[in-house]
């Protein structure tokens, strides 16, 4: 068990790093919008290219930051029977939901976003917007940001099967958010 947990510990290492960036990207991209909100209106001035920077920066910090919020123990999740659950039931519940779902569907849709990546970057693809930017390099966003949301959930089976086993404790309790 413990080469699994130490592969299930750089993977969270790895997410944790790429959960940081996105942070930081949340706060680059109010500063691009806000600063290009204040050209446009101050200087009559406006640049494509800083539109799709945020929708880049967005995209990445959207999915790159899904594996961070898993990690996290923040995602959403259907709680009708989770709440119910003892706390062996719920990484039991956790366990078969992200071997049978999560990961599947991630590669599946990994993998189906792959050909969308490749027929941008084998063309050059780039925006047809004046002053636009190379499209290519955000297409690969998808596909690799499922692998690493797919990678944190194989991290996160190999820690709820070491906790179900009594190797580690680990904190996976769900509290409802207030509203």
């Amino acid at each position: 068990m413990r080469p699994l947990l130490a592969v299930s510990n750089t993977i969270d290492f790895l997410n944790e790093k790429l959960g940081t960036i996105c942070n930081w990207l949340v706060l680059a991209a109010c500063v691009v919008s806000a600063a290009n909100a204040m050209i446009r209106y101050a200087f009559s001035y406006s640049s494509n290219s800083w539109l799709e920077l945020q929708w880049y920066m967005f995209a990445v910090f959207v999915m790159f930051g899904a594996s961070y919020t898993f990690k996290k123990n923040e995602h959403v999740r259907v709680e009708i029977l989770y709440l119910m659950l003892s706390e062996r039931g719920q990484l039991w519940l956790d366990l078969i939901g992200t071997l049978f779902f999560l990961i599947p569907s991630c590669l599946l849709l990994s993998y189906l976003s792959w050909p969308f990546f490749m027929q941008a970057y084998s063309v050059g693809e780039i925006s047809s917007n004046a002053g636009g930017l190379i499209r290519w390099p955000i297409k690969a966003v998808v596909p690799v940001g499922f692998v690493f949301l797919a990678l944190q959930g194989l991290s996160e089976v190999i820690k709820r099967i070491a906790a179900l086993k009594g190797y580690v404790m680990i904190d996976a309790k769900y509290e409802r958010p207030v509203q």
